[in-house]
């Protein structure tokens, strides 16, 4: 994307293997939590020690963060275990009070990430600041809302910036607390490709339970790094105490995690791979071909509704194509969920067209 200028995490000069594995407790809690945890984490491939100090809650009355003090265990506890720290923050306030603690990386939330007023101010509180900023999605599936809190913190000076994945909202019954969008992933990296991205399976996930898969699909599709929280006994957490993992079991997660390669030199593979490739190019042209004949026929019969004043929208005429796309999908082994996505897609782009006649 033009104008933007992004560094790579080579250079924030932290210390990593493959993949930048950032773990820490969801909040820091006391003292003596936050110095255990880091202590378990510092031996093994944990490069970036995380915690919560200023919680965002849903509910008031809740657990929301000790505050200020948290700033001093975690950095002592960096300082300790050889580790760079990071914290979230919502505002200038929070920025000033982080910088003076010496904080080396800092996060902005899903929460904030959605309010362009608050990314603003933040990015001018930035201005002149030489610091790693991460921003995590908004809690809503807009990509371009998104993009434009980058193009804040850029244009304010910030160069190190990485995206954090948490997943994204909806009132759909679904297995994550976040619906992860893979797709809008793999369409934020066709758009910035510099841009490092990292995945928060925590969040996305909402459960110990599916850590591990989410992560590998992560690692399927080259992310840079992941976001995991990790506390010294995730049972007792005052936030998020389902989806926190020991020290210990996380280390068996990274462990069992399959890292991936985006090229290897192996002249056959590459030849075979390209055969089934120009199969897919020739599928997709075909696919190309068929939707420019079904939108010509979109247009006829946008032009006889019109001539005889009939909605364009015809409810039982979308209910019978759902239900019979979804039928013959299912015989082909195609999801439920993508035909429907895919055919969705198709009708609106058929109402957009039937109403321009």
């Amino acid at each position: 994307m033009k104008n933007l200028i992004i560094d790579s995490i080579d250079s924030w000069n932290i210390k990593k293997q493959e993949k930048l594995i950032i773990a820490g407790p969801c909040s820091a809690e006391s003292y003596e939590q936050v110095m255990e945890t880091a202590e378990e984490l510092s031996k093994f491939n944990v490069n970036i020690l995380r915690a919560g100090i200023w919680k965002p809650r849903t509910r008031p009355n809740s657990f929301e963060g000790v505050g200020k003090p948290g700033l001093k265990w975690l950095k002592e506890a960096g300082e300790k275990f050889n580790m760079p720290v990071t914290v979230e923050v919502a505002n200038s306030g929070h920025i000033k009070e982080a910088l003076d603690s010496k904080i080396d990386i800092l996060w902005i939330g899903a929460r904030t990430t959605v309010n362009p007023f608050t990314v603003q101010e933040i990015a001018d509180s930035l201005k002149g600041v030489d610091i790693p900023v991460m921003i995590k999605n908004p809690v809503n599936p807009d990509i371009d809302l998104w993009i434009g809190a980058i193009e804040r913190l850029n244009q304010a000076g910030i160069k190190k910036i990485a995206v954090i994945h948490r997943g994204f909202s909806s009132f759909k019954q679904c297995e994550y607390r976040n619906i992860p969008e893979w797709e809008l992933i793999v369409e934020l990296r066709r758009r910035i490709p510099e841009l490092p991205i990292i995945c928060d399976p925590s969040h996305i996930c909402g459960n110990r339970e599916l850590l591990l898969s989410v992560s590998q699909i992560a690692m399927d599709l080259l992310y840079d790094g992941l976001m995991i929280e990790s506390h010294i006994n995730p049972d007792t957490a005052l936030s998020d105490a389902s989806q926190q993992l020991t020290p210990k079991n996380l280390k068996k997660l990274l462990d069992n995690l399959q890292l991936k390669r985006e090229y290897i030199k192996d002249k056959d593979f590459h030849i075979e791979i390209e055969k089934i490739r120009e199969q897919i190019d020739a599928i997709d042209y075909k696919i190309i071909g068929l939707l420019a004949e079904r939108k010509k026929l979109s247009e006829n019969i946008g032009k006889k509704k019109k001539l005889k004043k009939v909605s364009i929208f015809q409810p039982e005429r979308w209910n019978a194509i759902a239900e019979s796309r979804i039928s013959t999908g299912k015989k082909y082994n195609l999801s439920e969920e993508f035909i429907l996505k895919l055919f969705s897609k198709i009708h609106q782009e058929s109402i957009g067209i039937q109403r321009k006649k």
